[in-house]
């Protein structure tokens, strides 16, 4: 099977380290950064002058890219070179009607389609343990899970199309709430005079110890901000889930917290930044000093 991969940013081009590294066929790789496709085509990567020769030398296509926008562009630019003989799989995280009407515009061709958008952060997509949330028909998921497998170690299908989406948003909406008490609760007790280190030790006794702290904890220590997960990603995704609970006349009170934070942190120029820096806006409301 070729595989073809469009999108080299931040995760995709650790999964397609992955894929590369672990698939005994070619990989046919796009991205509009030259210096992401020249950098790919060193681990093997074959580069593509476009998105529609990837689509047309390729048996299954893989794209990771931004917004809903970026991927109904994508997949508008290769509707005409896909047929029965090939499955689209779109690992981005975007909207889930947006991609119902990728769905649609591909089926048209005979083209099959699957939601699969991943979770966890850059370091685990090189090491090649995302999380997988798969929307689409079983079969077509059974067909394409062993190059699933290249990717992620935790690869669950979740329904019908859309629902891979879906579960990805009901994800991050609960990761920024949690990181907001972490947040929220830090400040509080660097207010009353325990530092972090006691923090982290108390909170690893009880019920309150959670993996996004776990996994943080070093990051805000050292006030580390690189960038695994950026700020304007996970705004990107609240932005989404705002949608979605409006257009259901749900009520989410702690999403719009969590929100209004990843606002503010825009409007701060923090958008490319790691998004546990979101602490420091709670540290700064609440008038934390520095720790010496």
């Amino acid at each position: 099977m070729k595989i073809g991969f469009i999108g080299l940013g931040i995760m995709g081009e650790a999964m397609c380290y992955n894929i590369l590294k672990k698939h005994d066929d070619q990989v046919f790789i796009y991205d509009i950064e030259p210096k992401q496709v020249e950098k790919v085509a060193g681990y093997g990567g074959i580069p593509c002058e476009n998105s529609k020769e990837v689509a047309q030398k390729s048996d299954m296509i893989i794209t990771v890219v931004p917004r809903s926008q970026n991927s109904m562009d994508v997949y508008s630019q290769i509707r005409d070179v896909v047929d029965d003989t090939k499955v689209c799989v779109d690992m981005s995280t975007i909207d889930p009607d947006v991609s119902l009407e990728i769905r649609d515009m591909l089926a048209q061709k005979g083209c099959t389609f699957l939601d699969a958008p991943v979770v966890k952060s850059q370091e685990a997509a090189w090491l090649g343990d995302v999380g997988i949330y798969v929307g689409g028909p079983r079969d077509v998921y059974d067909q394409v899970k062993p190059v699933l497998k290249y990717m992620g170690r935790s690869i669950i299908h979740m329904g019908d199309h859309g629902k891979g989406l879906i579960m990805k948003i009901c994800h991050n909406a609960l990761v920024a709430q949690i990181q907001n008490g972490v947040n929220e609760t830090l400040a509080l007790a660097r207010i009353n005079g325990i530092d972090l280190d006691k923090y982290s030790a108390a909170i690893s006794y009880g019920v309150g110890q959670n993996y996004y702290y776990d996994s943080k904890q070093i990051a805000l220590m050292n006030r580390d901000y690189t960038t695994q997960f950026s700020v304007e990603n996970m705004a990107k995704d609240l932005d989404i889930c705002h949608r979605m609970i409006q257009s259901q006349n749900i009520e989410m009170p702690g999403l719009e917290v969590s929100r209004d934070i990843y606002k503010e942190a825009l409007e701060k120029g923090m958008g490319p930044v790691d998004y546990c820096s979101t602490v420091e806006l709670t540290l700064s409301r609440s008038r934390v000093e520095d720790e010496s």
